[in-house]
C-alpha cells in the first residue's frame, strides 16, 4: 500500500522530500520505520529502512538507511514508499480500502446478485465502483442514492441501482 511518493532530494546529507498519500499524514509516518521502496513502472521493490522522518504539512523530509548524499538521494525521486497491506492504518469509521473488498459480493436490495467488486476508478463527480459481471465490467457511482449498504466484515455490497443502470 503506498503511503508516500519520493519527489526530490533535501539537503546535503541525502534525506528525500516525500509527498505524503496518506490522509493521515502525522499518524502514518510518525510510525513508519519498515517499509519498500517501489518502482510501479517496473514493480520493482526494495526493503528499506527510515532512519528520521518530519512531517511540515503534507511534506515528509524522510532520511533512508543507506542514502547518505544528494546524489543518492536523487536516484530515489518518482519511486513509492509503501508498506504491506496488513501494516496500513484502518481505515476511518465508515469507510474501507478498495482492496479490502476486493471480489466482494455487489447485490440488490432483495438480494439479487449483479456481480463481484473490482475496485474503484476516478470519475468527473464521483468515484465510479467497477463491478465484474458476466464476464465484463460494468461501473456504478459511488453515490449514497445507489449504494445502499456496504459490509466490509460480510463482504457484501448492497445496491439500489435506478432503472436501466445495469442494462448499459
Amino acid at each position: 500500500m503506498a503511503v508516500g511518493q519520493v519527489v526530490k532530494p533535501y539537503g546535503l546529507a541525502g534525506e528525500v522530500r516525500v509527498r505524503s498519500l496518506s490522509d493521515r499524514t502525522e499518524e502514518r509516518f510518525g510510525r513508519l520505520r519498515d517499509c519498500f521502496l517501489w518502482e510501479p513502472a517496473t514493480d520493482r521493490r526494495e526493503p528499506c529502512r527510515v532512519v528520521s522522518c518530519h512531517v511540515d504539512g503534507e511534506t515528509v523530509l524522510v532520511r533512508l538507511d543507506g542514502i547518505d548524499t544528494p546524489e543518492a538521494a536523487r536516484e530515489l525521486a518518482g519511486r513509492v514508499l509503501a508498506v504491506e497491506r496488513d501494516r496500513a492504518l484502518p481505515a476511518p469509521e465508515g469507510t474501507f480500502y478498495p482492496w479490502q473488498m476486493e471480489g466482494a459480493s455487489v447485490e440488490t436490495p432483495d438480494g439479487r446478485v449483479v456481480g463481484s467488486f473490482v475496485g474503484v476508478e476516478q470519475g468527473g463527480a464521483q468515484d465510479l465502483w467497477v463491478i465484474a459481471r458476466d464476464g465484463r465490467e460494468q461501473l456504478i457511482p459511488a453515490v449514497a442514492e445507489i449504494v445502499r449498504d456496504v459490509s466490509v466484515a460480510g463482504r457484501r455490497i448492497v445496491i439500489d441501482p435506478p432503472e436501466g443502470l445495469l442494462d448499459l
